[in-house]
């Protein structure tokens, strides 16, 4: 059974940085694209960021371009999201997911391509 666990959340004032990870385990890491999300109060979870399987792939959602960056360590079975610049308004509950197909070429954001979640890290951005 697939797990993952996320870590790295806190309180930080605008402007800081956090680096989130998720560690999985269950199945082959490196054969699944990952995404990580966040879903603030009141609010439809939305996508922040994806990575391929390998790597070379990421995508990244409009208000975290340049601010944001998704890598992963497939020797350590984890995926990171570097986070600076923080925005007041990115509290959220942020989760991190794997892929449900193997070896998606082009990572997706749709929430639906995601068959695992983790339990989430919340993330609280003071002003």
């Amino acid at each position: 059974q697939v797990q993952l666990v996320e870590s790295g959340g806190g309180v930080v004032q605008a402007g800081g940085s956090l680096r989130l990870s998720c560690a999985a385990s269950g199945r082959t890491f490196s054969d699944y694209a990952m995404g990580w999300f966040r879903r603030a109060p009141g609010k439809e979870r939305e996508v922040v960021a994806a990575i391929s399987s390998s790597g070379s792939n990421t995508l990244y959602s409009d208000s975290v371009k340049g601010r944001f960056a998704i890598s992963r360590d497939n020797a350590k079975n984890t995926v990171y999201l570097q986070m600076n610049s923080l925005k007041p308004e990115e509290t959220a509950g942020y989760y991190c997911a794997a892929d449900r197909l193997w070896r998606r070429i082009v990572p997706s954001t749709s929430t639906g391509a995601y068959a695992y979640w983790g339990q989430g890290t919340q993330v609280t951005v003071s002003s």
